[in-house]
């Protein structure tokens, strides 16, 4: 993917994942003149403020009335253009929810909802700003798709994918200083297929989002300091999910770690617990993510490290499970 994008990799290390989003969007507008975007009152903080320049008459700025944006999206994907609709995650799904719900899912609207400043990555702003529900009020909605990138060059894939796949498609970045993570587009990205980062047999870290940078870094910290090959698995898609690839890493590794920022209720750790328990399948498995309560204050490295799902908390929760019993044989009938 975003084989067509001009920009480069030196481009890339300047710019923040929601400015990579900006850049691409332009690229692919250039290309697709039924592509138009919409912001209500956030162009310059959601970086979709590039395309309004480039294309100032295929933008409109709704004012702070978000219900009426993604309501007026919808008539325009009824028309046959491709509406890409840019504000925070908190807005997008809690204060329009019901024109997602209604007006964009139900319809089955060929609508792109790129939500910026997701989980807590703006925490300095407080918790009516922290979006951790997210992921678990998306992926119920109908028709709807919902990919979690772990940087800029993810998103530049996510969204080129999304306006070649019909339909309602929810991206959701954060705000914006993300580590970065791959250094080249051409990495096999695909939209339902997870990307396998290290081989292990020992344990497996399924993690999206900014938690994969983490979820690496204790992998090779495992590696090193512990002897122990942890696999690491980038779920960028959260729904559709890859199911083989989940189910692969419970039968090799039998310890699951899931690892978002997000609520622990709902997102990608309830996902792939669906996916296990449906297998009938058993294995050692835990989920980090925020608690069932409302973030603190913080900066978003301290609020990750607090509600351990960075590197250290990774590493904790994964030398804990390594302890833990489980049957290790490889006889599943009498799971099922």
């Amino acid at each position: 993917m975003a084989s067509g994008l001009t920009y480069t990799m030196l481009d890339a290390t300047k710019l923040s994942t929601s400015e990579i989003y900006g850049a691409v969007l332009c690229e692919l507008g250039e290309k697709h003149p039924d592509i138009v975007g919409f912001s209500a009152d956030l162009a310059k903080s959601t970086k979709i403020g590039l395309f309004q320049k480039k294309f100032p008459d295929r933008f409109f700025n709704v004012g702070i009335a978000e219900q009426n944006m993604f309501g007026i999206a919808a008539g325009m994907a009824k028309a046959g253009l491709t509406p890409f609709v840019s504000t925070f995650a908190i807005f997008a799904t809690m204060r329009a929810l019901d024109q997602v719900h209604t007006d964009i899912c139900y319809q089955n609207l060929n609508v792109k909802i790129i939500a910026t400043h997701g989980g807590l990555s703006f925490g300095q702003a407080g918790s009516t700003h922290h979006c951790t529900e997210d992921l678990s009020i998306m992926r119920s909605m109908a028709n709807c798709q919902v990919i979690v990138p772990a940087d800029g060059i993810e998103t530049a894939n996510a969204v080129e994918a999304a306006y070649y796949t019909p339909g309602p498609i929810y991206i959701r970045i954060n705000r914006g200083f993300d580590r970065r993570f791959y250094d080249r587009a051409e990495y096999g990205f695909k939209i339902g297929k997870a990307v396998k980062l290290t081989e292990g047999t020992d344990i497996t870290i399924i993690a999206c989002g900014s938690c994969v940078y983490q979820a690496v870094e204790a992998a090779n910290i495992l590696a090193n300091a512990d002897g122990i090959k942890a696999r690491v698995l980038d779920m960028h898609t959260i729904k559709p999910i890859d199911k083989e690839a989940i189910l692969e890493a419970v039968h090799d590794t039998r310890r699951i770690i899931t690892v978002e920022d997000h609520n622990v209720i709902g997102g990608l750790g309830s996902a792939v617990a669906e996916v296990i328990a449906g297998s009938g399948k058993g294995c050692a498995f835990e989920r980090l993510g925020i608690p069932d309560t409302f973030s603190i204050i913080g900066l978003h490295e301290d609020l990750m490290a607090y509600y351990k799902i960075d590197t250290n908390g990774i590493l904790e929760c994964a030398r804990e499970l390594l302890g833990r019993d489980f049957e290790a044989d490889d006889d599943w009938e009498d799971e099922v």
